[in-house]
């Protein structure tokens, strides 16, 4: 029974997770969720007693996935740039669909959740791009005159604003565009000659614009 439960859990989360990244947060509902599963919402109701509980559930869920493949990235011991970009094909990877901006709405819909999302988010970008930083000046391939603590702090609130509707309507500026224009001038502005050179030739490489 409790194997039962724990796989009807985990279908249940697994299927919410990619509903509300794919249609918003705001936009699914128990019953459409239950009728993706082909499941009774009383089903749902016994293991998640709210949407608010499921929505919890599920952005920690994905909160994790991204941490441990940063982990793993982190292990890679890449380019320190290479790095960064290494990174912005995670976010890609879990969160497949921007239009919908998810944090955007965590924030608009369930605040309390994005407050406590974001403080993780926060810790876990912060060691990431800490150890990126001093990476990056002992190679040589970042400026050692900066103010890693500034530098971080600058990097991670700007990219959070990018999700702001309001400010970066998807009209102007497609999301993908805005967050590949934001790590740019994010390595511009704390690269060496030589890292600048890098960034350069991997743009070109990898044939990104």
């Amino acid at each position: 029974m409790l194997y039962f439960c724990t796989a009807v859990k985990n279908e249940i989360l697994q299927k919410a997770t990619k509903m509300f990244l794919d249609l918003g947060f705001k936009s699914v509902t128990m019953d459409d969720l239950a009728k993706e599963l082909a499941i009774s919402k009383k089903t749902i109701y016994s293991i998640y007693s709210n949407k608010t509980e499921l929505v919890e559930d599920c952005t920690f869920h994905l909160s994790e996935a991204i941490y441990g493949a940063v982990k793993e990235l982190s292990e890679e011991r890449r380019h320190p740039i290479d790095e960064l970009f290494g990174m912005r094909s995670i976010v890609k990877r879990f969160l497949k669909n921007e239009k919908n901006a998810p944090q955007y709405q965590l924030q608009k819909y369930f605040p309390r959740l994005f407050k406590k999302l974001k403080e993780r988010q926060l810790m876990i970008m912060r060691d990431f791009l800490m150890r990126n930083l001093d990476r990056g000046v002992r190679e040589g391939v970042y400026r050692d005159d900066l103010n890693p603590e500034l530098v971080f702090r600058l990097h991670f609130f700007t990219y959070f604003t990018l999700k702001d509707q309001e400010l970066f309507p998807e009209k102007l500026i497609e999301p993908h565009t805005a967050i590949l224009e934001h790590l740019k001038y994010h390595i511009r502005g704390i690269a060496t000659l030589e890292g600048q050179q890098f960034l350069e030739d991997y743009l070109k490489e990898h044939q990104i614009s």
